[in-house]
């Protein structure tokens, strides 16, 4: 009877909810017991508990009632509190798929071993939004089950989106439900390891060993930005190497980058192909709900927070639009001006007045494509048709790949979208405008000064 009815439950949930949200926090709950007017459910995570309470326990409810006729009070429970709340004997155990295993407290695989994972970026203080929501679920259940699916979880966007917070709460994760070694790394930290490695092992074999004791005598293997393995053939034939060992020991593999696998052509095809292995996953920009969201919870518990009105943090979201990191500075500078000023309240104007050189500088333009392309088709007196066609003289080449690298940089846009407004160009052609222009920028000068006089004419 029970599971006739939580069976019901689900699927009346998939229906009221999206497919994100159903897969995120529904999923995998577990009907423990009905007893009189209280049902327990049991949650693979404590975000579970705070989502469902905060924002689902009303939908929980009326649910049940609507199947039931009866009001229910809920109780969410993580599986190691289940035994503390029933008797633990063996119809217990059997009914809820714990282990002997799982019912002896879990030790620490090493404890000199060094994670080198942040422990304050987890699951609980990571925002979620649209724009992150599938990589957060996926996240999630490779953080449930390393080793077992979406291995390599590949995880990739601009720079400054949280793919390193989502990594690291994914290790934070694996590292305090279980006694897995978790190693985070980059791709520079491994690169100078290997180079170490064979500068200085020469005839000594026990360096070489402690290296791919290293990487490889591990359980989940997390290593962020592998764009900067390019042009590194030797460090690339490593990481081959030590991604096939874990991968055949059905080891986690969990890797970052700023472009999908199939853009980064300067990588070996068999890094690429394997990266394709498990999931592949973007993180977009985040949108104006996410923006507001990630700036109360920056606030919350700050001074400043009482004093702040509603229309300041909807003016540092409209004007932060690509970048979390840098709207994390945009609310820094804010609090620096608020502790030099001290005023009684934080309005509007003042904010203005605080950010007024910072937001000219720095902060996103909200451009659109087209009011891009206009732009540069201005400033270089041709015309947009010339942008868009097929013209391959310096007079139209190199303009087109500085319109694409402004559309990439202060739009929210893809790849593909951004290649098909510049006349159906492929997206690994506008890859290459953008390479080309952030190459150029570090010894040109004056492209850096076009770029600004582009933007101001928008």
């Amino acid at each position: 009877m029970n599971e006739k009815l939580w069976n019901a439950f689900l699927e009346k949930i998939y229906s009221e909810v999206n497919s994100a949200s159903y897969h995120a926090w529904f999923k995998d709950l577990k009907l423990i017991s009905i007893n009189n007017d209280k049902i327990q459910i049991q949650v693979p995570m404590e975000i579970h508990k705070r989502i469902l309470n905060e924002n689902y326990y009303n939908l929980i409810d009326d649910v049940f009632f609507k199947l039931t006729n009866v009001n229910y009070t809920f109780e969410f429970l993580l599986k190691e509190e289940i035994t503390d709340t029933l008797e633990v004997n063996v119809d217990n155990v059997d009914k809820l798929n714990i282990t002997d295993e799982e019912l002896e407290p879990k030790t620490k695989a090493d404890d000199n071993f060094k994670s080198n994972l942040i422990p304050k970026m987890n699951f609980d203080n990571y925002i979620v939004g649209d724009s992150n929501r599938l990589a957060k679920v996926a996240g999630m259940e490779v953080a449930e089950q390393p080793g077992k699916i979406y291995n390599p979880l590949f995880i990739y966007g601009k720079s400054g989106l949280g793919k390193t917070h989502l990594m690291h709460a994914i290790g934070n994760y694996i590292v305090s439900h279980s006694n897995k070694k978790v190693l985070y790394t980059t791709s520079e930290m491994f690169k100078d390891d290997y180079v170490n490695i064979t500068n200085n092992a020469g005839n000594n074999i026990e360096v070489a060993a402690d290296f791919k004791k290293k990487y490889r005598d591990i359980d989940v293997l997390i290593i962020d930005d592998i764009q900067y393995l390019v042009g590194a053939d030797k460090t690339q034939q490593e990481f081959f190497h030590t991604f096939n060992a874990l991968h055949q020991a059905k080891k986690q593999i969990i890797i970052s980058s700023d472009r999908s696998p199939e853009d980064l052509k300067l990588l070996e095809e068999r890094l690429r192909s394997r990266f394709m292995w498990g999931l592949p996953v973007d993180i977009y920009p985040p949108d104006y709900e996410l923006r507001c969201k990630i700036i109360r919870q920056k606030l919350k518990n700050m001074t400043i927070s009482t004093k702040i009105d509603e229309n300041v943090i909807e003016y540092i979201a409209n004007n932060c639009q690509n970048d979390i990191r840098f709207l994390e500075g945009t609310i820094n500078r804010l609090m620096a001006y608020t502790a030099m000023i001290v005023p009684e309240k934080v309005d509007l104007n003042f904010a203005v007045e605080a950010l007024a050189d910072y937001v000219n500088h720095n902060i996103y333009s909200t451009s659109s494509i087209e009011e891009i392309q206009r732009a540069v088709a201005k400033y270089f007196k041709i015309t947009v048709e010339d942008l868009k066609g097929k013209r391959k003289s310096a007079n139209i080449a190199y303009p087109r790949m500085m319109g694409m690298y402004l559309a990439r940089t202060l739009t929210g846009e893809n790849l593909n979208r951004i290649g098909l407004e510049f006349g159906g160009r492929d997206h690994s052609t506008v890859i290459h405008a953008c390479d080309k222009i952030e190459k150029d920028l570090k010894t040109n000068i004056k492209l850096e000064q076009q770029l600004k006089e582009i933007r101001n004419l928008m």
